[in-house]
């Protein structure tokens, strides 16, 4: 999942001196409000809008604000009305977001609108004195008032631009508020949610994938490692074959729950990644950035899905939108080593099918449900062994509400490993990417001159999901479903899309 960006400990903003010929008292801290109940956390942390983009920031004091790619519609005012939940939430989730600087930019920024304001209506009542007949003498101290006015209004505006700038970079770092029934601690922490299956008895010893790939020729990691380097393998002869069947069968499952099938670009821009909650340029980030260039490759399908429908209003009839998308994902593994991570388990490429919602605010719980009960349904159908987890704060990524997991038998590995996640990250992602709805229950009024006003727009919930991550699933097949004489069965599912092959033997010599 996402990397949380560090945020830095102290304000790099530093305001300019005002002319001489004004005082302003700047920057009063505001006290905040009482936090409401924890059930109305639910809501994200972001505003109604974000503000259009700004003019380039200005250098100040020999220091540059560094200017915001993009800007979600963070709620400042929540966050700072919530301020001692959101504290505990980033606590919780060992997150480095620097909530009090937020706070502290926060409340000066107010400030310095309310003087801003303050000035723009003293110069429009200046201009207002000079259409009128006046002595020149008179006519002159109001030309040199506006003056003074315009260069402090214009020294504040650039000021304010920056310290906008300075807060949506810092508030990005917040993460996503966190399911009341969730967890909290690290991974060991989290609940156990549901068991299916036992683990197979063997009679005979037990071989792992790396071992049944190389006796029946299906997978080449020695010259994968020459061409390519580490992490990365040849599939070959039947394997091949049920990578492609898994892809094949796992769609053709899923779009019978009315999802709709895409396949999608695999170089995205680093705007939608981050947007997303991705953190392509930070340190051991798992994102394969492309030099000399604002593109990433992907790392799930999640990114380039959740870009569809990026910057506008989708109709509250077409809700929810169900996407089930194939695409080839990479991923840096940065920090992933160890026999745990042996073979195919942790690769750098490899093919996956994703499952990806936009739904309503309220109905995201429900959604959440459908995904993992799909996964669920999808794994009991091939046989294996699995267990689904309800992860622990602690190993929740920034744009997730909850996350679920679900971790199979695998015997040659002999541990359960992950291979299925499905996170609710509400609309911590929609408000970064601009997606919204108009709900259509709402009355639309109509104002004094004679105009309808709509109902107001709302943030959509997203929700993914791992249909099938396909090496993961290869171990998972390979060494559940090994035999005594070398070979191996295709489960039952699989084999129409296999050319009806029941099983992979030995190759004869």
């Amino acid at each position: 999942m996402a990397t949380i960006p560090i945020s830095s400990s102290s304000s790099r903003f530093i305001f300019r001196t005002l002319p001489k010929t004004l005082n302003h008292a700047l920057f009063s801290r505001h006290t905040p409000s009482k936090a409401p109940p924890f059930s109305v956390l639910i809501r994200a942390l972001s505003a109604q809008a974000a503000a259009a983009a700004p003019a380039p920031a200005a250098e100040i004091s020999d220091n540059k604000v560094v200017k915001p790619q993009w800007k979600a519609a963070i709620d400042f005012k929540w966050i700072r009305d919530n301020k001692e939940d959101v504290a505990v939430n980033i606590k919780n989730r060992n997150s480095n977001a620097n909530l009090e600087l937020v706070l502290e930019l926060y409340d000066k920024m107010l400030n310095l609108q309310k003087e801003v304001e303050g000035l723009r209506g003293e110069r429009n009542n200046v201009a207002n004195k000079m259409k009128g007949k006046l002595e020149p003498s008179e006519r002159q101290k109001l030309v040199e008032q506006g003056k003074n006015l315009k260069e402090a209004l214009t020294t504040l505006e650039e000021d304010l631009i920056n310290l906008r700038d300075e807060l949506q970079l810092e508030a990005q770092c917040i993460p996503n508020m966190t399911h009341p029934d969730v967890p909290i601690g690290g991974e060991d922490n989290s609940k156990l949610r549901n068991m299916v299956g036992s683990p197979r008895k063997f009679d005979f010893p037990v071989k792992d994938h790396l071992q049944i790939g190389k006796e029946l020729d299906l997978i080449d990691f020695d010259a994968a490692a020459e061409v390519s380097g580490s992490k990365f393998y040849y599939l070959k002869n039947e394997a091949v074959m049920l990578e492609m069947a898994l892809i094949n069968w796992t769609l053709t499952e899923v779009m019978k729950r009315g999802f709709t099938p895409l396949i999608t670009p695999e170089v995205v821009r680093s705007s939608v990644v981050e947007k997303c909650g991705f953190q392509p340029r930070g340190e051991n980030t798992q994102v394969y950035s492309i030099e000399d260039s604002d593109q990433c490759l992907i790392g799930t399908a999640e990114i380039p899905v959740g870009g569809i429908h990026m910057d506008s209003i989708v109709a509250e009839s077409s809700l929810p939108i169900k996407y089930v998308a194939f695409s080839h994902c990479f991923r840096t593994e940065a920090g992933a080593a160890g026999t745990a991570s042996r073979g195919l388990y942790r690769v750098h490429q490899f093919s996956k099918v994703e499952m990806f919602i936009l739904c309503k605010q309220e109905e995201s719980d429900m959604y959440h449900d459908e995904l993992i009960k799909i996964e669920e349904d999808l794994f009991s159908s091939l046989g294996l062994h699995y267990k689904t987890l309800d992860m622990a704060t602690g190993d929740l990524g920034a744009p997730a509400y909850r996350k679920f997991d679900v971790e199979a038998w695998m015997p040659g590995l002999e541990r359960y490993g992950e291979i299925s996640s499905a996170s609710n990250c509400t609309d911590y992602q929609s408000r970064r990417l601009g997606i919204r709805y108009r709900p259509s229950e709402s009355p639309s009024t109509t104002s004094k001159k004679g105009k309808t006003n709509q109902a107001a727009t709302k943030f959509v919930h997203t929700l993914n999901a791992t249909a099938c991550a396909v090496p993961r699933m290869l171990v998972c097949l390979l060494e559940n479903f090994q035999q005594e004489d070398g070979s191996v069965i295709v489960p039952d599912p699989l084999r129409p899309f296999m050319g009806g092959i029941e099983a992979i033997y030995p190759k004869s010599t």
